[in-house]
């Protein structure tokens, strides 16, 4: 099992000792949902209330991760309209693992929530973003890596729920970006 996998199964532990309800999304959901390629962090979506940000920051500190201090002052990041916090871990080899935690707050991120699939992962059942808010949520950071994967899903989901793609787009003002994604390639 590899560190980035490790980190999944020890961060997912962890929520679920807190009764944390999470969701796997980013790089490993891509390789759930299409094509496996390299990632380097751990993407979560999580149901916490920003009050109880401490238990979280206590138990991943007690793991090993780093918490960059602004968090544990109370601060927390933006990413496309969605708030998150940061971990870090570092391995033997002096490399890092990121671990990215988006606080569900958000309409759009309350709906990826309730709509979360659950997934068997070499034996271990976890909660993993469905195909399609995988997509809008690529769609909203849109990097170019984002950009690849929302051509993988799309090749490889095949038949996908438009009607609920373009509902979201066009609340979260990515119409552009998903006709774009849909349209047929020449």
């Amino acid at each position: 099992m590899s560190n980035l996998e490790q980190m999944l199964r020890r961060m997912i532990d962890c929520f679920e000792r807190l009764g944390l309800p999470y969701v796997v999304m980013g790089g490993l959901a891509v390789r759930i949902h299409a094509l496996p390629r390299p990632t380097y962090d751990v993407d979560f979506t999580l149901s916490i209330p920003r009050s109880d940000l401490y238990k979280l920051f206590d138990a991943v500190q007690d793991m090993g991760l780093t918490v960059p201090s602004q968090y544990l002052s109370g601060w927390v990041d933006e990413v496309a309209d969605m708030p998150l916090v940061k971990f870090r871990t570092f391995l033997a080899d002096g490399k890092g693992i990121d671990v990215d935690v988006f606080l569900a707050e958000t309409d759009f991120q309350t709906n990826v929530m309730n709509n979360r699939l659950l997934v068997d992962l070499d034996g271990k059942p976890i909660w993993v973003v469905k195909p399609e808010d995988l997509l809008l949520l690529k769609l909203l950071a849109s990097r170019p890596r984002d950009l690849i994967d929302v051509a993988d899903l799309i090749f490889i989901q095949g038949q996908l729920n438009e009607p609920y793609l373009h509902d979201w787009a066009n609340i979260l003002n990515i119409n552009d970006r998903l006709e774009k994604a849909l349209a047929p390639s020449h």
